[in-house]
């Protein structure tokens, strides 16, 4: 089974879910920029400041922070002249490949765009049934008005190649596949051929990114998941980032980054969302922890995961609840708002750069803090408790 990019429930990409209104901030030589229309970016303000978003809004674009490198001059300069305040994400001259981009509505387009925006070089890889589809979609400018960046330029994706992470090599492709017209006119699609591609172009790559996941019984409960089914979903929705990361660790720079997306039916109950697929990110978050040891003991990568919450996406409305989750959500998490895939992108900005440089084999929660609660307070149960509610929701 094909691995297509990872969703709102991490089963595909999910849309950047935020706009964001056009302001610079300058302290010193330092610029924080943030496009336009609907909410705000907040300032890039101290090291554990790193981002923050404003409420959600139902309409919507995406954006992302971009940053220039800080530099402080001495007071004495001039009276203007003041120390730059904050750390700034600073990824130029960095490289970045981030399989599982399809279209400009998912986790892995968020993540390119804030990686994009602090300075790193951006190449792709899309799975071969939809590579035609945006290749074409980005040539006609259709994805425009979603590649702004911060400063107005538009994102630029330096080479798209065609991935279908399900098979590590040339020697695994099935000859159906082989002979499916969806793959016709595409080439050098497997794991190993990627890697192997990108070293002949670009030489090495400094981030590896993981937007990939697959479970073709996703609507199933798991007591009625084929073995099929359930072998399918562990190989597209883990054991792919396993072969992603020994395919392209011999061309990963040390001190570089590798980041998946997993999700907390990794280690809660959630109902519907099943065909193995908590298994699978379970596995994956098991295997982030080990690859962090392998991969920085042996090139100095650090491995981290990113488990986001429910995030409303055309792949996610396809599993059926995702606007349940949502709701549940919003009812549920500390912070009362909607989370923006925008959010989930500078994490994974933050993790790339070198403010994470000691963080590894972590699984960071990007969710709204949904993760921590025990209980659903919106149940009637709690319904005589006096529990606070934020009167600022957007």
């Amino acid at each position: 089974m094909a691995a297509t990019a990872a969703s709102g429930l991490q089963m595909a990409t999910a849309r950047p879910c935020i706009s964001s209104s056009h302001r610079v901030v300058k302290a010193g030589a330092a610029i924080l920029g943030a496009s336009s229309k609907g909410a705000s970016w907040a300032k890039l303000a101290s090291g554990s400041h790193i981002s923050s978003i404003q409420p959600f809004q139902r309409t919507f674009m995406s954006s992302s922070v971009k940053l220039n490198k800080a530099v402080t001059k001495a007071m004495s300069e001039s009276s203007d002249s003041k120390p730059v305040s904050g750390l700034p994400i600073d990824l130029r001259g960095k490289r970045a490949f981030i399989a599982g981009v399809a279209d400009d509505n998912g986790y892995g387009w968020a993540i390119a765009k804030s990686l994009a925006a602090s300075g790193a070089e951006i190449l792709v890889g899309t799975w071969v049934p939809a590579l035609n589809i945006f290749e074409t979609s980005l040539r006609r400018g259709k994805f425009d008005e979603s590649r702004v960046l911060p400063d107005g330029s538009l994102m630029d994706i330096t080479k798209v190649y065609p991935l279908d992470a399900v098979f590590d090599n040339p020697e695994d492709v099935p000859e159906d596949v082989k002979a499916n017209k969806r793959y016709a006119g595409s080439s050098k699609w497997t794991v190993q051929e990627v890697a192997e591609s990108v070293k002949q172009d670009f030489g090495s790559i400094d981030i590896l990114v993981h937007s990939l996941a697959n479970g073709p019984e996703v609507s199933k409960p798991l007591l009625e998941t084929s073995r099929k089914g359930y072998l399918a979903a562990i190989s597209a929705s883990s054991y792919s980032y396993v072969s992603l990361l020994k395919h392209f660790l011999p061309i990963m720079n040390p001190g570089g980054s590798s980041i998946s997306l997993t999700y907390i039916a990794s280690e809660r109950i959630i109902p519907g969302y099943g065909g193995g697929m908590s298994s699978a990110k379970a596995a994956l978050e098991s295997d982030t922890r080990v690859l962090a040891f392998e991969a920085g003991r042996k090139n100095r990568i650090r491995v981290n995961t990113i488990s986001a919450g429910p995030l409303r996406s055309r792949a996610a409305k396809a599993i059926g609840f995702i606007d349940t989750m949502i709701e549940y959500s919003l009812a549920n998490a500390p912070l009362q708002k909607e989370l923006s895939a925008d959010e989930v992108g500078n994490a994974a900005a933050f993790l790339a750069s070198p403010l994470a440089s000691a963080v590894t084999g972590t699984v960071m929660y990007v969710d709204n803090g949904l993760n921590t609660m025990g209980v659903g307070v919106d149940s009637p149960i709690f319904k005589d408790l006096d529990i606070p509610k934020d009167d600022h929701q957007g």
